[in-house]
């Protein structure tokens, strides 16, 4: 019986694609290898296939697995963020799966023989301009590798976006050639093991079968002692048996050697044996009888508790009525990575070996374990970042997503989803509850909650009572004799106190005693700096010229440690210069601040004291956020500073000071966020300390003490932010009070991305000309009109150079779509992807709805 489907593919490219299908159609969600162009991809089958029109339909080569990987829920979810998002249906299922699921044909490079031959300096590509440039780039690199390289590692190695125009270049050239891999099996770990086939019990018919096989005897009966299998390993290792003893029994087919599977563990210690005891206090009781009222008609949830109210009891206590009582699964998403050891711990102790992690953190293979428990209903409790919104949990009663408010919940790349707003979504098509928690919510979740679509709760105080602590700001105005430099020369600080001194400038007199106090006391202290690295940036002080990258419009970071420059963006890196490359003076300057330089400064402040710096620079391990937080939660430390992944979730009863080295950091940066992130953050800080019986404080230095922000912050008034921030936003219009799109395009040719820019705003201005009625005839009015749509069309702002002009070797300009109605604006958005045609070249358009960051 043959059968046309339709397969999305995780590509680029809009609508999905119809194949034939011979026998049984499987169901949607389940993946299928398809031929494609010249090569071969994974997708995933979405429903109907519809031939007619179409000549010379290609088959399914194979169909990948017995049960869908996307159920049905998830699927449905799909289909609504690619018409959301404006994202391709296979990138969006991609998304949803763990990526040896996903990674279909591997693209792999070889060298041709005269590839091989060619010089590697001039492969002898003839022609000018940044193509070749970047080919000449490609070529080295894949010489300087061993053959075959993968195309995906090269790119990131490069820190290029897409290489595919210089491969293709170098392949009509003949110095490459392109291949395609079939994807592998998704990876399963196994061990030997040793299991008996036959048991016996009678002693006579012992006696007869081993004889004087003592060794073979003494082996049957060890295995019989461990149930009936060992490890073969253990067999031969701990225990002493050859091989040829186990060979001797499966002769006389006693036992059998057997390939088991072994699923990986990614906890790095075991659950708590009991969970903590806790009483509720009146709002957290009230809470919990709201929400568990609730899952009978679920609706958003928006949990406003003070930082140290008992927010995770809430939701531990309704996901023991979801799991426990009501045998129903639960997602608990949190931001940082940094923050899952804390919350699993917490989770397993009231769950136990019942909780699933999924985080970016894990090997591929224990993310694929995990999933396939949680998709076997074994782990109905699923804790991880972003993605773990996804995981395949059976009857789904509740969706968590804790500090709500958090920018890193949403996705850089396609599809550029929120995960909050895709949790109250999923929990909408799920028939569940989604409980969106913070102690500072995002300005949208307020607003939500204010015109009803969101039910709040609130938690006013901390558990037992505790006073939130007393902050205090420093005028960093009146402490540093000069705020711009610190240190020249060798970035080695001078005497302290001296002028430009980095601990006369770092550290204010107030927060250096407040620090000394605690150590004296033998409590701790959180000092944050959200900027990592030594310096910002190196600049000659002869000609003034600073270091950038040479792929993104921002200028290098000085890390000491390594001796190196750094680009936070694209991570290229290069040698820290001794002389100026520009004028080869050797009078550098080392200006700005980081944690790399805030670490030294403390260091030598405070000797003896213990020290932690927990940011991307020290984090890079696996278990190294669980190990620096499991230090700091024994008491190993003294000191912990960090960026902005040590300010939120983190419950240490014996930190009684916070410090907050330079509030100013991201105040000004040209985003309408930058107040808002700037009061989060330093609430969400200030909430670290006083969780304990010993109380705490909060200093805070400043060169902007009286910004309105940093006034609230030091007020713990979140209501008093978010009005006056909301009516910040009023004029000019900026969201929540409207929606908004950033539409980006880029190109490693600046005068590509403009003209590129150019043509989608014409495209746009013409298009909501004509839906206004001033078009010809005059029609688009009418049709507007028709249909109640004309105060609903987007108002149109730019276009403009991104913040950042360049990003990963390319130019970026963009352009704004802001207000209008949902629907109105998804459909022109829409029509925008299938008609708009960028010039040829590499030009590339981005759509970020929603976005929480315009750089």
């Amino acid at each position: 019986m043959k059968s046309h489907v339709a397969v999305a593919l995780p590509l680029p490219v809009s609508g999905n694609f119809t194949y034939r299908m011979e026998g049984e159609v499987p169901a949607p969600g389940t993946r299928v290898l398809v031929p494609f162009r010249r090569s071969e991809q994974v997708g995933w089958i979405v429903g109907e296939g519809d031939p007619s029109g179409l000549k010379n339909i290609r088959a399914i080569l194979d169909v990948l697995e017995e049960r869908p990987s996307i159920p049905s829920e998830l699927l449905a979810l799909a289909r609504w963020m690619s018409e959301y998002y404006v994202a391709p249906l296979g990138i969006t299922l991609r998304a949803m799966v763990p990526s040896v699921l996903s990674d279909g044909s591997r693209e792999i490079l070889r060298l041709t023989p005269r590839g091989r031959s060619a010089d590697p300096s001039d492969p002898g590509l003839r022609g000018s301009g940044r193509l070749v440039s970047r080919a000449r780039s490609v070529f080295a690199a894949v010489r300087d590798r061993s053959d075959p390289v993968r195309v995906s590692p090269l790119r990131k190695h490069l820190g290029l976006g897409s290489i595919w125009p210089e491969i293709r270049l170098l392949a009509e050239t003949g110095l490459l050639e392109h291949e395609t891999l079939r994807p592998p099996p998704p990876p399963v770990r196994t061990r030997k093991v040793v299991r008996l086939r036959r048991w016996i019990a009678d002693l006579a018919e012992r006696e007869e079968v081993f004889g004087r096989a003592t060794r073979q005897q003494e082996c049957y009966e060890l295995l019989e002692a461990a149930g009936g299998g060992v490890e073969l390993a253990r067999l031969q290792g701990v225990e002493g048996f050859s091989r040829s003893v186990v060979t001797g029994l499966e002769t006389k087919e006693l036992v059998d050697v057997c390939d088991e599977e072994i699923l990986r563990d990614p906890f790095h210690d075991p659950p708590p044996e009991a969970p903590p005891k806790w009483v509720l206090s009146p709002a957290q009781k009230l809470a919990v009888e709201t929400l568990i009222a609730s899952l009978e008609g679920p609706a958003p949830f928006l949990l406003h508790g003070v930082t140290g109210s008992g927010k995770t009891l809430v939701y531990i206590q309704v996901l023991q009525e979801v799991v426990e009582r009501r045998g129903g699964s639960a997602i608990v998403l949190v931001p940082e990575i940094s923050l899952t050891p804390q919350t699993v711990k917490r989770f397993r102790a009231w769950f136990g070996d019942r909780v699933a992690v999924l985080h970016s953190a894990l090997s591929e293979g224990e993310r694929y374990d995990q999933w396939r428990q949680i998709r076997a209903g074994e782990k109905p409790v699923v804790v991880g970042a972003r993605s773990a919104l996804f995981a395949p949990v059976p009857d789904l009663g509740a969706i968590v997503v804790d500090e709500e408010h958090d920018g890193s919940y949403k996705q850089s790349e396609a599809p550029r989803y929120h995960a909050r707003d895709v949790a109250v979504v999923r929990a909408r098509l799920a028939g569940a509850i989604c409980v969106l928690g913070s102690a500072t919510p995002s300005l949208e979740s307020w607003r939500n909650a204010e015109a009803g679509k969101f039910d709040r709760l609130s938690l006013p105080v901390r558990i037992g009572g505790r006073p939130l602590p007393p902050v205090e700001v420093v005028d960093l105005r009146r402490n540093r004799s000069d705020p711009g430099a610190q240190g020249s020369g060798a970035p080695d600080p001078a005497g302290a106190g001296s002028p430009g001194d980095p601990r006369g400038s770092i550290l204010s007199p107030r927060l250096v005693a407040a620090v000394r106090e605690r150590l004296d006391r033998r409590e701790q202290a959180i000092l944050l700096l959200n900027r990592r690295g030594y310096a910002s940036f190196i600049q000659c002080r002869a000609c003034g010229s600073v270091t950038e990258c040479p792929n993104c419009s921002v200028s290098l970071t000085y890390h000491r440690r390594r001796a190196r420059l750094l680009c936070h963006h694209c991570r290229h890196e290069e040698p820290a210069p001794d002389h100026c490359p520009e004028c080869g003076s050797g009078d550098l300057s080392y200006r700005g601040l980081g944690t790399e330089q805030v670490e030294r400064v403390v260091a030598e402040s405070f000797p003896g004291a213990r020290i932690a710096r927990m940011d991307v620079d020290t984090t890079g391990g696996k278990w190294s956020h669980h190990e620096i937080l499991g230090r700091v939660e024994r008491g190993e430390v003294d000191l912990l500073l960090g960026t902005q992944m040590i300010a939120k979730g983190l419950d240490f009863p014996r930190v009684t000071l916070v410090g907050v080295v330079n509030a100013d950091v991201g105040l000004h940066l040209p985003d309408f966020r930058a107040s808002e992130r700037t009061f989060q953050l330093l609430s969400q800080v200030a909430g670290r300390t006083g969780r304990g019986s010993l109380g705490g404080e909060v200093i805070i230095q400043s060169s902007l003490p009286e910004h309105y922000a940093i006034q609230a912050a030091l007020d713990h008034d979140y209501v008093g932010f978010a009005r006056r921030e909301l009516e910040m936003r009023r004029n000019p219009r900026y969201p929540p009070h409207v929606r908004m799109v950033n539409v980006i395009v880029s190109s490693p040719d600046p005068r590509l991305a403009a003209d590129g820019t150019d043509g989608a705003v014409k495209w746009v201005r013409r298009t909501l000309t004509k839906a206004r009625g001033s078009g010809p005839g005059g029609s688009g009015r009418a049709g507007a009109a028709r249909d109640g749509e004309l105060m609903d069309l987007p108002e149109l702002v730019g276009p403009a150079p991104c913040p950042i002009e360049r990003l990963h070797g390319r130019w970026r300009w963009h352009f704004f779509l802001r207000g209008g109605g949902i629907a109105v604006l998804t459909r022109l958005l829409h029509r925008f992807v299938e008609v708009y045609r960028p010039p040829s070249g590499d030009v590339r358009v981005s759509i970020d709805r929603d976005p929480v960051a315009l750089l």
